[in-house]
This record gives C-alpha cells, sequence and structure tokens, in this order.
C-alpha cells in the first residue's frame, strides 16, 4: 500500500525519540542549589488551565497530499488550538514521589489541514502526561510532553478508512515561569508559565479499517497556562519551593532503591492483547482488498529492572498470534465475476510467532510509558520476519492491573497492529 513504508518510517522515528526522551528523563534534574526553602503545602493538589496553539507541516507521504484528491490542491500544513486542565500529585503522596515533577490532566482540541472537503475538521481528545527533562536557570526548564487518545470528525479519504483515529502527539518544550524571576514584572506574573518547543503527531486507525496510510504532522507549538489552587503561585508548575522538595524527594526514592537487592528492584509485567485488522494482499502483481476482519492475539511477559525510581528496562517474550499473517501463499483463485480473491487458512505455524525484545519504560503517576525493539526467534513465512517496534501507553487501575493502549510497526509488509489489553505486574 503507497505510503506503508513512509509510516513504518514515521514510526520508527516517533519511538526512537520517545526512547531518547525517556532516557533524558530519567536522569536526574539539578535545579539551583542557591535556592532557600520555604513553606509549601505538600498535601495539596496543584492545578492548571492552559491554551496551546500548535502549527505544522503534513510530511508528503501520498499522492492526495500532494494534491491528487477532490479539490486539487496540495494538503501540506495543519494547526490546532488545545485547551488543557493539568493537575499534580501532592508531594508528600505516594503517587507524588513516583516523578515530583510530573502533571497530567485531559484536552480537547479541534484541528484543520485547511482543506475541510478533503480532511474533514478532526476533534482530538486524549490525555496527556509531561515532566522536567533538565532545568537551565531558576526560571527556565525544558520539559517533554505526550498526548494520547482518539480524534473525530475525519472524512473518508485514499489514506483515512474511518471517522474516528488514533491520536498520538509527543512534544519537547522550553518553559519560562516568570514569577521566579527577580524583577516586580516578573513577579508580577507569578503563576504564570509560557512555553515554546517542536512536536510530532500521528493520526491512525492502526489498520481496523482500511485504507490507514496515517496523517503524520512535524511542528511547532506555544502555549500559556495559569495555575489555581491553594499553592497556584507556587507550586503548580514547579516553583522554587516545589523545586526544593523535588530535589529531596530525588534523593530520598534513589537511596532508598539503592539499598535494594536485584530481586527487590525487579518487577514483571504479564500483558494479554487483543485486536482486530483488515487485510489487503499483494497477487500476481495486483492488490486486493479482503472481507472482512482479522483476529490478533497476544501475549507480553516482560521483567523490569528498576534503574532509577523511574527508569525500567528489561528484555521481553513477545508471542503473537495474527490470522492475516501470510495469505498470499495460500490463494485458492480470484472469482472471475466479482473479482473477489479466496484463499485456504494458513497453517498455525505461519500465523504465530514469538520474539524477543529490548523495553524501557518510564515510570510516572498512573501512566507509564513502555517501548521496545525486537525481533521474531521463532516464526515461518516472509511476514513474520525482521524488526518489529513497540510503543505502549499504561493506565494503571490498581498498583498491579493496569490497561494497556499501543501500536506495533513492522519492518516487513506484514500488517502493523494496535494492542489493546490488559496487564498484571507482579
Amino acid at each position: 500500500m503507497e505510503g506503508g513504508s513512509a509510516m513504518r518510517r514515521f514510526g520508527i522515528i516517533l519511538t526512537l525519540l520517545c526512547a531518547a526522551v525517556l532516557t533524558l528523563s530519567a536522569a536526574p534534574s539539578y535545579a539551583s542549589e542557591a535556592v532557600a526553602p520555604s513553606p509549601a503545602d505538600s498535601t495539596s493538589f496543584q492545578h492548571s488551565l492552559s491554551l496551546d496553539v500548535r502549527s505544522g507541516f503534513v510530511t508528503q507521504h501520498h499522492d492526495l497530499f500532494r494534491g491528487v484528491n477532490a479539490t486539487g490542491t496540495t494538503i501540506n500544513a495543519s494547526a490546532s488550538a488545545h485547551i488543557q486542565y493539568a493537575f499534580r500529585f501532592p508531594s508528600a503522596s505516594r503517587l507524588g514521589r513516583i516523578m515530583p515533577s510530573a502533571y497530567q490532566g485531559v484536552g480537547v482540541a479541534p484541528y484543520t489541514f485547511f482543506n475541510h472537503e478533503v480532511m474533514g475538521t478532526p476533534v482530538a481528545f486524549y490525555v496527556f502526561q509531561g515532566a522536567e527533562v533538565a532545568r537551565f536557570s531558576e526560571s527556565l526548564s525544558l520539559d517533554y510532553e505526550w498526548n494520547f487518545g482518539a480524534s473525530a470528525g475525519w472524512h473518508r479519504n485514499l489514506v483515512v478508512g474511518t471517522k474516528v483515529n488514533a491520536y498520538i502527539n509527543l512534544g519537547l518544550m522550553l518553559k519560562w515561569q516568570p514569577g521566579l524571576c527577580s524583577s516586580a514584572f516578573c513577579r508580577s506574573l507569578d503563576g504564570w508559565t509560557f512555553a515554546a518547543g517542536l512536536d510530532m503527531t500521528h493520526f491512525s486507525n492502526g489498520d481496523t479499517t482500511l485504507p490507514n496510510v496515517g496523517t503524520n504532522i512535524i511542528g511547532a507549538r506555544i502555549s500559556a497556562s495559569r495555575a489555581f489552587g491553594a499553592t497556584a503561585g507556587m507550586a503548580a508548575d514547579g516553583g522554587s519551593a516545589a523545586r526544593v522538595d523535588i530535589r529531596q524527594l530525588r534523593r530520598e526514592a534513589r537511596a532508598e532503591l539503592s539499598r535494594k537487592s536485584f530481586l527487590q528492584r525487579t518487577e514483571l509485567d504479564v500483558i494479554l492483547c487483543g485486536t482486530v485488522n483488515a487485510e489487503t494482499i499483494t497477487y500476481q502483481d495486483k492488490e486486493y482488498k479482503l472481507d472482512g476482519k482479522f483476529g490478533v492475539a497476544a501475549l507480553h511477559i516482560n521483567p523490569l529492572y528498576r534503574v532509577t525510581p523511574c527508569f525500567l528496562v528489561g528484555p521481553a517474550v513477545d508471542v503473537q498470534y495474527n490470522e492475516g499473517i501470510n495469505l498470499a501463499d495460500h490463494v485458492a483463485g480470484i472469482n472471475p465475476v466479482t473479482d473477489e480473491i479466496r484463499f485456504h487458512r494458513p497453517p498455525l505455524a505461519e500465523q504465530l510467532a514469538a520474539g524477543l525484545s529490548l523495553r524501557v519504560e518510564l515510570q510516572a503517576p498512573i501512566f507509564a510509558v513502555n517501548l521496545g525493539f525486537g525481533h521474531n526467534i521463532i516464526y515461518k513465512g516472509p511476514e513474520l520476519g525482521g524488526f518489529y517496534y513497540l510503543a505502549a501507553l499504561k493506565t494503571f487501575v490498581t498498583d498491579s492491573l493496569f490497561m494497556h493502549v499501543g501500536l506495533k510497526v513492522c519492518d516487513t509488509e506484514s500488517s502493523n497492529n494496535l494492542l489493546l489489553g490488559l496487564g498484571w505486574r507482579f
């Protein structure tokens, strides 16, 4: 399918960028040690509202974006406006100590591609989380933020097969908190935070319906947020008193972790996933869209070693059954009247594979982001070879039970697929 290779490359780049952010986020972040501690309410939640404006370049990986569409115009730009509500857990709470600088919340954003007739005007609804990566001065820091959710309102076309798509975004931003500066003007803006940075966005339905070429955006963002609540002016976005607490919490957490044995620092995730895919196969140089849906089931066993309080790494065993794999070698014939292709069901050995992957995970309050890079070890058929890349969001319902939503991207022409399921952390 045209654009499939471009989508895989974008997925690989996004996965590698996420891995770099996870690695940076796991490193200690140091603020100025000259800040004098001041009293802060460590038992209160901090809240904020923000307005975020984003614009970007739509990657030209399909003819539709290059002007082969109903309007005959190029689709190469997008814009969106995001309203976000965020909160931080109290620094004295158990969740607040996992990653003290983390904030999380919900957002909504209308998107335009400046061509409603072809693309529609989708609206994204999502959860998000961010945290400090590094601090350059009292008022300036580098933060990351991910968004994950769904977008509705698409027009079906040659690249979008559904009106509702998954929405994934990752951004890196410089954040300025003027209230931490010494001037009177800056102090008058206490509680405000301004940010600017770069981000990547991907819309996809995970091949649950075809076509699914995907829509990718590389762009920039600016935002302004206002903290509110009892500690709004001091701690809602990492104020000086809060940063002193954060440094102390980090030191205490690292010291506590260092006293644990190897086994005490190791956890085991067992995950069961399932989804359905739409499929196409190429036979005698012609591509056929297959009727119906094809089931996918997967089991992931992933021991994780806690390197730091919020950064984990470990190998994983990935077992997957996909009934839409290796069909081209079992074609029974073509119906000359309807031009439908028929095939025999491949043997189980050609639709079942077991692989090994290396996983890294960023643990934060409520959420964990897990990324993997692997290769099938036991498999048959051409479509199960090659490397695969995994990206997943875990949402913890309890300390052990979590929901798992992810995406698998393959090097080969085999189907990419969603990874939807439940997991248990031992």
